[in-house]
């Protein structure tokens, strides 16, 4: 099981020892296994004893520490005999620069959507976004439906589309989680990002609300082709993207959305819409990255 064999791809899934990075563990191993990829998981730590300030000694880990949470991490992704050929790497540092550094490699990012002392804030504030707007590849999020305490393993995959280079790209891996796993599509496509004027006329509402569905029937029609065993629901809206798409991720198996667009996506992970799909939405969140030269 530990050996790569001729598998070229691979999924980084960073652990801390939480439930939260064990949940987010079992998540990687399943996708790393159909996507033929291996797992790499890795922990980041700052040694005991590295110097006497109360903020850097926190979250410290001894050697023991260490390889008791990847032995402890590396089991959990032993799902089967199915299982994706598992490595583990241990980083002295800091998580942010660690993680990045993973994304130059990998096909995917997998995170816990909490964590302890290890990856102190992980998933809270700028830590976030500083992994979530530089990663290099795609990062998934995990996060529990409320109450519950494992990752959701059914209902749709939903997908944010505004026109953009980095939605075609989400559409496209959208498509792919939902036909590997057998569901539907939820297509969104949200065009005010700003508090919606009621006071607005109908007439301008039902031209959005037709350029919406010409925009969704546009880009939905090759790949609906390309996966012709996957039901897709288009869904227009006219209410703020964050708040469309967390009133669909409360049924949804995954949400799909590019780092990058315009519209009724603008600015997903400089702000809002991004802190409150980060820590609210109630299932896990897969973000799209640009790639290293569309930079």
């Amino acid at each position: 099981m530990n050996q790569d064999g001729d598998l070229t791809r691979t999924v980084v899934v960073g652990v801390d020892g939480s439930e939260a990075s064990t949940d987010a563990v079992r998540w990687a191993a399943s996708v790393a296994s159909w996507r033929r990829a291996r797992l790499l998981v890795v922990h980041v730590f700052r040694p005991v004893g590295v110097n006497t300030r109360l903020e850097a000694s926190e979250g410290a880990d001894t050697p023991r520490d260490v390889e008791h949470i990847l032995t402890f991490a590396a089991s959990a992704a032993h799902g089967g005999p199915d299982g994706p050929p598992v490595r583990t790497r241990r980083v002295r540092g800091r998580p942010v620069p660690a993680l990045l550094a993973e994304t130059q490699r990998a096909e995917l990012l997998v995170l816990g959507a909490s964590g302890r002392e290890g990856f102190p804030g992980m998933l809270v504030g700028s830590t976030a976004v500083a992994v979530l707007s530089r990663a290099v590849c795609p990062v998934a999020v995990i996060r529990p439906r409320p109450g519950q305490d494992r990752f959701p393993e059914e209902g749709p995959v939903l997908v944010g589309i505004d026109g953009s280079p980095m939605s075609e790209r989400a559409l496209g891996i959208a498509f792919e989680y939902a036909d590997h796993w057998r569901t539907s599509l939820v297509a969104v496509h949200s065009w005010n990002d700003v508090e919606y004027d009621t006071s607005g006329e109908n007439g301008a509402d039902e031209s959005y609300a037709e350029r919406g569905e010409r925009l969704l029937a546009e880009r939905l029609g090759g790949w609906r082709q390309r996966y012709p065993d996957v039901s897709v629901r288009r869904v227009v809206g006219r209410d703020r993207p964050r708040r469309e798409l967390l009133r669909g991720s409360e049924a949804a198996r995954l949400v799909v959305l590019g780092s990058r667009g315009r519209g009724g996506f603008r600015g997903l992970l400089l702000g809002s819409t991004s802190q409150a799909l980060i820590e609210h939405a109630h299932c896990p969140v897969l973000v799209v990255r640009p790639r290293q030269e569309e930079r």
